[in-house]
């Protein structure tokens, strides 16, 4: 297995051609590399347990970042009120946000679910769809639908709450805490051709934005559409930039007045 050292190395180089002759580009080896440092975090686990604190600030998490494949998921979720299985494969050709959470029955975790469902058909305006997942059964997911919103239940679901009892989906995505068996709140957003776009990550106190998750869908949408990049805050009907000098030039003379 490479070293951490042997990996920066690699992938500092622009191309690196592998014994069989394959070329892989830098893009390739920033996957490849997130992927081994995660197996290798989980194998030093298994070998050697540390204590949690100790742990987390050995290993930390490596969630899977842009350019990256989505991972070839599949489990059971929670749609309309009953068990169906739902995979990656399900969505190819549709844009995606995969986001998890720690646990069911909690506190923050259903304020995040509940914003998004509620907000799903902006999403579905867009061409995207939703997936909530946590490490909780198809059985405590659905017990927490049919629990009502005043009691901290979700009431009924516009989404799929995606089941990763064992844990792999999450693993995969590289954001499980391998200590307490939890997932971080992880936010991945898919193109149609299956490619990571954009990653966020929050500790397990803090939930995420709907408003910054719509913001950025329609941002990359924007830029798959006409070849424009989207500026810091860019909003729709907001100034972009071309990504030249003379068009760099236009957008700075136009927004610095």
């Amino acid at each position: 297995m490479f070293s951490s050292l042997m990996l920066v190395h690699l992938i500092e180089r622009p191309l690196l051609l592998s014994s069989r002759g394959t070329i892989y580009s830098r893009t390739m080896l920033r996957c490849v590399v997130a992927r081994s440092l995660s197996a290798a975090s989980a194998v030093i686990r298994q070998q050697s347990r540390a204590t949690l604190s100790t742990s987390r600030l050995l290993f930390g998490i490596r969630p899977l970042g842009p350019t990256c494949q989505v991972p070839d998921f599949q489990g059971t979720a929670v749609v309309d009120g009953d068990f169906k299985t739902i995979s990656a494969k399900d969505y190819k050709g549709k844009w995606l946000i995969v986001f998890f959470y720690p646990l069911d029955f909690t506190f923050v975790c259903p304020t995040e679910i509940i914003a998004f469902n509620d907000r799903s058909e902006e999403f579905k305006k867009l061409g995207a769809e939703l997936i909530a997942c946590s490490c909780d059964s198809q059985f405590s997911h659905l017990a927490w639908i049919q629990t009502p919103r005043k009691d901290g239940g979700l009431g009924e679901m516009q989404i799929p709450l995606l089941s990763d009892f064992n844990k792999k989906i999450a693993d995969s995505f590289g954001v499980l805490d391998h200590d307490i068996g939890v997932s971080y709140r992880g936010l991945f957003l898919i193109d149609p051709k299956g490619v990571i776009r954009h990653t966020t990550v929050n500790d397990l106190p803090v939930g995420r934005s709907v408003d910054e998750a719509l913001r950025v869908l329609k941002a990359f949408q924007f830029v798959e559409k006409h070849g424009e990049v989207c500026p810091a805050n860019w909003h729709d009907d907001e100034p972009t930039i071309k990504p030249d000098v003379k068009g760099a030039k236009e957008y700075f003379n136009k927004v610095n007045k």
